[in-house]
């Protein structure tokens, strides 16, 4: 009797879904646009910058060290 009165149940919920009025679709206004063929060239003055990189000796090591977080569960308990 569940089974039939599930299955009655899910045929009706498709039945209603089906029966929906499907709204209209809606018209997009387009916009012209044209391609502009200049280029312009800045010129831009190198400065000397000293910038430090990162060296790791293992890859993923800032996603190792991120995942290796502890907490107060994972210490251990004295008896």
């Amino acid at each position: 009797m569940k089974t039939i009165a599930t299955l009655i149940f899910v045929l009706f919920i498709g039945v209603t879904a089906q029966a929906q009025k499907a709204t209209e679709e809606v018209k997009v206004e387009t916009v012209e646009m044209t391609i502009t063929t200049e280029i312009t060239v800045e010129e831009t003055t190198l400065e000397n910058k000293a910038e430090v990189a990162r060296l790791y000796k293992r890859d993923n090591y800032r996603v190792k060290k991120a995942l290796s977080f502890t907490t107060k569960r994972n210490r251990s308990k004295m008896a």
